[in-house]
């Protein structure tokens, strides 16, 4: 039977089998990713159809049942739905609502070869529709939240299938009678068309792992930086932040303020409440501190009970106005435990940087010695540290 198959059918048949794999695959991860189960599913229901249309067009070339084209814009529809739950856009249903009620239009015309043109121009037309819609959505996924250089490149395969598929719908439309010559027969068009799909489909499901892989290094990158108890910046993230914050400052020859804190006599709460409590404290910090600061400060849990904050182009003085609201915020809002409120307080040390003139881990010592201070003056204060700054900016002066 294969042998019988034209060029053309043959490429189909090829296409078929590949979204066939694609639709195993995918399957396979939806069952074992939870968190992107229904995008996931939606691709895999997208090649199926996919595969179900291209095997009945490889095994119905020349007299197509009417079904063909639906369930060929349905596949469409799916792997758009699955690139929107994946990227967090919207769903929407006035667009493929509109294109399903086309295509029912352009089905109930009929095998009438007159009409076969008109019936081109809108099934090819409603496919370019949905492929430029995603390709997008893509786009703006890789500018707006991944951050690419050339958000084109996410887009490229669906958008270049919807091109084609445009200029089908336009050669339709301008060249009526090429319809009927090529439609559903081996012409060098359907077949150069099936060997570029086969390209094109290759390029998508490499485009859907790229997605795919690159949130995983996403995550991965995530668990790195983050303090997996309070989710803030760990240790070694605040000293890479630290770093590249001062080579910017560096540059514009602007200032910028840490806040060294500790957590008054967290032992004592681990002892009385249990380790439970003390994480739940640990994780209460953490959100005030988040919500006391503004959005471009940056705070890291610097171990244990200890926290670090980053005040981008603050100087000592608002350093120390901010670090007093955060005390403040931390005293008038206890914790609730199961029988009673943890009052919980804080030491803050405060540090300017000097300047290019001093190391990091000097900024960072002056801070340490200011929370000490403020921890052997009764803790539940703020310290600044006023000492050699002034030194230090003359000596860069100098």
């Amino acid at each position: 039977m294969l042998s019988e198959l034209s060029a053309t059918e043959m490429a189909f048949l090829q296409i078929a089998v590949m979204q066939a794999v694609a639709a195993l695959l995918w399957g396979l991860g939806a069952w074992l990713a939870q968190a992107e189960r229904a995008a996931l599913a939606h691709w895999a229901v997208y090649a199926a159809l996919s595969a179900i249309t291209w095997l009945l067009l490889a095994l119905y070339f020349r007299a197509p049942p009417l079904a063909l084209v639906l369930i060929g814009l349905c596949s469409v529809i799916a792997l758009r739905r699955g690139i929107r739950l994946y990227i967090g856009r919207p769903l929407d249903w006035a667009l493929p609502a509109l294109i399903l009620a086309l295509a029912v239009f352009a089905q109930a015309l009929g095998l009438d070869a007159a009409r076969r043109p008109l019936q081109a121009v809108i099934n090819f037309g409603t496919l370019a529709l949905l492929y430029l819609s995603t390709a997008w959505d893509l786009r703006r996924h890789a500018h707006e939240d991944l951050h690419w250089r050339f958000p084109l490149l996410l887009s490229l395969p669906l958008l270049l299938g919807g091109l084609a598929f445009a200029g089908r719908a336009l050669r339709a439309l301008l060249a009526p009678e090429s319809v009927a010559a090529e439609m559903n027969v081996p012409s060098a068009l359907n077949v150069g068309s099936a060997l570029s799909y086969i390209v094109l489909v290759l390029l998508l499901h490499a485009t859907l792992m790229a997605l795919v892989v690159s949130r995983l290094l996403g995550r991965l990158q995530h668990l790195a930086r983050r303090d997996p108890l309070t989710g803030l910046l760990n240790r070694r993230a605040m000293h890479a932040a630290l770093d590249e914050h001062a080579r910017r400052r560096r540059r514009v020859a602007d200032t910028f303020s840490v806040l060294m804190i500790d957590v008054d006599h967290f032992k004592s709460v681990n002892d009385r409440h249990g380790h439970e409590a003390g994480d739940r404290a640990l994780t209460h910090l953490s959100r005030l501190m988040t919500q006391a600061l503004r959005q471009q400060d940056r705070v890291g849990r610097f171990g244990g009970e200890e926290f670090l904050v980053l005040l981008p182009s603050a100087d000592l003085a608002r350093a120390r106005a901010d670090a007093e609201i955060l005390r403040l915020q931390v005293r008038s809002q206890p914790l609730p435990l199961a029988d009673q409120l943890l009052h919980l307080s804080v030491s803050i040390g405060v540090a300017e940087w000097a300047g290019p003139a001093e190391d990091l881990s000097r900024l960072l010592a002056r801070a340490d010695a200011a929370l000490y201070r403020a921890k052997a003056g009764g803790r539940d204060r703020v310290e600044a540290d006023v000492g050699d700054a002034g030194e230090l900016r003359a000596q860069a002066a100098g």
